[in-house]
């Protein structure tokens, strides 16, 4: 269950601090959909190494309009809810220190390629006054990317292969690359966000 104390009050906040969860280098993280609680939806990520870092699990079957992606050991690093305008879906996520993102739907119309896109607004509780940045998810077929602004590739997501010829890891094994100093439990929340718009969780 996830941790009551996940967001205890920091005597520090205000001060510059270096996330934990930032890359340094080029990262490659492992995402099973799947929870490893039984009887429970969701994911479960681990890193380069094998080891578990991040998992998402929802126990209530029956609704899915708020989940949490939390770390090893419970602790919440962001809360994710769905939200309903009329016909449009989408998934705000945020965590303690007032990182706020919103998932939605592209609905312009492009004829340059197949793929579709999902923006990503990003936003916080100390600056709603201010113009919100903007990240994009970029889908095309069975793998997407997320890009900054500028058009800067952040992380890129795509079904992942076996060493092992033929092999086939089924479309619930999913290999994410994450670029150098990019938080990767942004990215995650993301992803996760994004997989709930699109039902895949």
């Amino acid at each position: 269950h996830p941790d009551d104390k996940a967001f205890p009050e920091d005597s520090d906040v205000g001060k510059d601090k270096i996330s934990p969860y930032l890359t340094t280098d080029k990262e490659s993280f492992t995402i099973w959909m799947r929870s490893l609680v039984f009887h429970s939806k969701g994911c479960t990520v681990y890193d380069s190494k094998g080891s578990l870092i991040y998992r998402v699990d929802n126990y209530n079957s029956k609704s899915c309009s708020e989940v949490y992606l939390m770390d090893l050991y419970g602790k919440v690093l962001f809360t994710l809810r769905q939200k309903k305008l009329r016909l449009f879906k989408s998934w705000e996520g945020y965590n303690s220190t007032g990182t706020r993102f919103r998932v939605s739907k592209n609905f312009k119309i492009s004829s340059r390629d197949s793929s579709s896109s999902y923006n990503v607004v990003m936003g916080s509780r100390q600056t709603d006054g201010d113009q919100p940045s903007c990240y994009k998810i970029v889908n095309r077929r069975s793998d997407f990317t997320i890009e900054d602004g500028s058009g800067r590739l952040m992380a890129q997501v795509q079904k992942k292969q076996s060493d092992i010829k033929g092999l086939d890891l089924g479309k619930d094994v999913l290999t994410t690359m994450v670029e150098p100093q990019v938080d990767h439990s942004l990215i995650m929340g993301i992803v996760i966000a994004y997989s709930l718009l699109k039902c895949k969780l």
